[in-house]
């Protein structure tokens, strides 16, 4: 009998904090990487774009191309690939080649977050697969939250280098641990690649990467575009947005780790739905709360890293569900972190349009809480698309046994 998380969902949630790490940290670098390769801060922060196309655009197709037999090897390769590349990175004396790492890194991160919370269901009893992916998802923002300010402090004391090593020294930890404790997952069927991507005309997997994408351009999207609002000094009017960062980022990691136990209480798109209504409601209250207090505004800050962080539990819970037995969820949760990197980047652009129009900092957030409440209204017509599927199998259920 399955234990209630194997110990492998721990090793591969130590390898999504390196990740999350790694995700981030570039940004804080590109100070002492400018300096270090004598290039313009506009091209240092190339390195940050390479490893989010490759982690967004490369690691589908990888995905879509592991034989469903080599699950174990492509999830232990991919993390080699991302230990590697972040190791290299560090002894390199090339801007060019340190790109390529960059990219590198960015297609081992995502080749190995997709099959790792394909492998973690694979190991967990069915009933406990939301919160072993809730786990490795607190992992992520763990590494985000925590192990990115320690990362940077390192790297002031030791060289830029230091950061990347520590998150090689992680990533290698994880593949040690699941070299040893994670068991063989099973074999998917064999599929052409063209069959993969008929994934793509299921119109409620469709409709889940669409609310990720939403979530993504609205939470995100304004994320970036933080300091704006609270700088502004009709709002909030504060000199560093620094403590508001970590607000934000430690609400993640809360929603990461109350998400585990809600969604064995809760269905997941009515889950889904909630989530997107609280995220939505945050960022329209966000500008009045900074016009209040800038004291006040930490409180929707808080949800909206809580829930923003949470959401993707359920909905990578809901594809694996939708598509196992496929044997193509893999690749549906790579192509929902692909939606969640492109509606970032979709939402920094719409972001930065706002402020080349010389919009309000208020227009910012009420912006992306629009775009959210959009989410949940998408949402809501696949919460009633799944009741109206669900009580249909239940009458055919009743009229099978009457028959």
């Amino acid at each position: 009998m399955l234990r209630a998380t194997p110990s492998s969902v721990y090793w591969i949630a130590l390898g999504a904090f390196a990740l999350g790490m790694a995700s981030f940290v570039t940004a804080g670098l590109i100070p002492m990487i400018e300096q270090a390769f004598s290039v313009q801060a506009a091209v240092a922060a190339q390195l940050v774009t390479a490893f989010a196309l490759a982690y967004g655009i490369g690691s589908p197709v990888c995905v879509a191309l592991l034989p469903p037999q080599r699950q174990r090897l492509g999830l232990l390769s991919a993390l080699g690939v991302f230990i590697l590349a972040n190791g290299v990175s560090a002894v390199v004396d090339d801007f060019c080649v340190l790109l390529v790492c960059r990219a590198l890194a960015g297609l081992g991160a995502g080749v190995y977050l997709a099959t790792g919370i394909t492998a973690c269901a694979a190991v967990s009893a069915p009933d406990k697969r939301g919160r072993a992916i809730a786990i490795i998802m607190a992992g992520m923002a763990c590494g985000t939250v925590i192990g990115v300010p320690l990362s940077l402090l390192l790297a002031e004391q030791a060289g830029w280098q230091a950061a990347l090593w520590l998150i090689a020294l992680l990533g290698a930890g994880s593949w040690l641990g699941l070299a040893v404790y994670l068991p063989a997952l099973p074999a998917g069927p064999a599929m052409t690649i063209h069959s993969k991507l008929l994934l793509l005309e299921n119109r409620r997997v469709v409709g889940i990467l669409l609310v990720s994408l939403l979530a993504a351009v609205s939470s995100l999207g304004m994320y970036t575009f933080i300091a704006p609002l609270l700088t502004d000094p009709a709002y909030a009017g504060v000199e560093s947005v620094t403590p508001y960062l970590w607000v934000w980022g430690l609400g993640g990691v809360a929603g990461s780790f109350l998400i585990a136990p809600l969604i064995e209480r809760i269905e997941g798109p009515l889950l889904t739905f909630i989530i997107m209504l609280v995220l939505a409601v945050s960022l329209l209250v966000l500008p009045l709360a900074a016009g209040v207090s800038p004291w006040l505004a930490m409180v929707p800050i808080a949800m909206w890293g809580c829930v923003g962080w949470a959401l993707q539990v359920p909905q990578n819970n809901e594809l694996l569900l939708q598509r196992e037995q496929h044997g193509d969820g893999n690749l549906a949760v790579a192509l929902n972190e692909s939606a969640l990197y492109l509606g970032s980047a979709l939402g920094a652009g719409a972001g930065g349009l706002l402020l080349l129009l010389n919009m309000p900092g208020w227009s910012l957030a009420i912006g992306a809480g629009v775009v959210a409440l959009l989410g949940a209204a998408l949402q809501f017509l696949l919460l009633r698309t799944h009741h109206f599927q669900l009580s249909g199998r239940i009458q055919n259920v009743d009229h099978s046994s009457f028959d």
